[in-house]
């Protein structure tokens, strides 16, 4: 089968370039014929809230895309249109996470629909963003219309997609678990090189900050539970927003000393040295589809604590996999900790979750990739 790829890959950095990557690697690994389609230029400069948005890693996941795409230059999305109608692909598939490139997305499936013969299949994190503006709506529409074929990662998303497509032809698939981080430390040399004393309870905050991610409702539990118990918060990402007010609720209630503080975008080498330092994960959304970290987390076979949002509660398994608790309350995330520590949750939760991430394989987004190309394409079933 050839396959397009669209969306966003090296040497642009994020969890959605990581995607496309494992995504690309997997398809071409059972014979498929793949390229990628990725970005030029992914976000004008003053829309984007971080520091670079390539990827400076050391450890690089190198793949080979074709850069085309200017998310706000239409005669770019015509380029990819040619492309497409020159070159034939039986599917092309577009990573969608938000409304922004409805535009550029659904312009190209438009064209694509009306003059080819290719089949255009949406594989969707989310359907409206977190930060819903008053456009999303009409644009959303837009951006779905000729698209013949939906993934889905979780319930949430399922329901928003039926919402402005009630007729849309989808798959629920998990959203696989991140495989390319190496494991380069043990949690004894991660704390080490941390600076952690070798006994010392170490919860983990982790991925880029914006306020929808409820950084400041785990702020506000650690007093709590440092009331009871002594631990060390680990914030490690980029703050795209509420910088400023962080480091004043973090002053402001004397913390300091217990939490490291990594402002940065985390390259790919040093993801396993705060994952190998942790006990737990903490996630504490306000809202959200679901959620890349916790593939990272379950790749290292590290417990969850998250809030009951979106699709979050269908990969961590309340008591299983992790603790799930009520947004944007600090006493309930306190009393997660506790729970987690005082019953000595941590192996038992990690075994757990090396049994529970095999129905999160890469394997089974491939069959549904697969599955709908049969389902639609006679030239392919013969």
């Amino acid at each position: 089968m050839k396959i397009f790829i669209v969306g966003t890959a090296y040497p642009m950095r994020g969890g959605i370039a990581h995607y496309v990557a494992l995504l690309y690697q997997k398809l071409k690994q059972v014979g498929h014929d793949v390229k990628i389609i990725s970005f030029k230029r992914q976000y004008p400069a003053f829309l984007f809230p971080g520091k670079t948005q390539e990827d400076l890693s050391k450890e690089l996941i190198k793949i080979d895309s074709e850069p085309l795409i200017d998310s706000i230059n239409p005669f770019t999305w015509f380029k990819v249109f040619f492309k497409i109608r020159a070159e034939k692909p039986d599917v092309i598939i577009y990573k969608y996470w938000m409304t922004f490139f409805a535009p550029c997305y659904g312009t190209i499936a438009h064209l694509t629909s009306w003059f080819t013969h290719s089949k255009s299949l949406f594989l969707c994190d989310n359907i409206i963003p977190h930060e819903r503006q008053f456009f999303d709506g009409f644009l959303t529409q837009w951006g779905l219309r000729k698209v013949d074929y939906f993934i889905v990662q979780s319930k949430s998303v399922r329901d928003d997609l039926l919402k402005y497509k009630p007729d849309a032809r989808y798959r629920e698939v998990p959203h696989p678990v991140y495989e390319i981080f190496n494991e380069n430390y043990t949690e004894a040399e991660a704390r080490k090189k941390l600076k952690i004393v070798p006994d010392e309870k170490v919860l983990l905050f982790f991925g880029y900050i914006r306020a929808y991610k409820g950084l400041n409702y785990l702020i506000d539990a650690l007093p709590i539970i440092l009331e009871k118990m002594k631990v060390r918060l680990i914030i490690a990402g980029e703050f795209y927003e509420g910088h400023t007010q962080t480091l004043h609720q973090i002053e402001q209630q004397n913390l300091e000393k217990f939490i490291i503080m990594k402002d940065d975008y985390i390259p790919n080498e040093d993801v396993g040295l705060y994952f190998g330092a942790a006990d737990v994960v903490v996630l504490p959304y306000v809202t959200a589809t679901q959620s890349g970290i916790i593939q990272i987390a379950y790749n290292y076979n590290k417990p969850v604590i998250t809030t009951r949002v979106g699709g979050l509660h269908e990969v961590v398994k309340d008591g299983v996999t992790g603790f799930v608790v009520p947004p944007e309350q600090p006493q309930a995330i306190a009393e997660a900790i506790f729970k987690f520590f005082d019953e000595n949750r941590k192996q038992d939760f990690s075994e757990n979750i090396k049994i529970e991430k095999a129905k999160y394989s890469w394997d089974r987004m491939v069959e549904a990739i697969e599955e709908f190309e049969r389902s639609t394409n006679k030239k392919y079933r013969s």
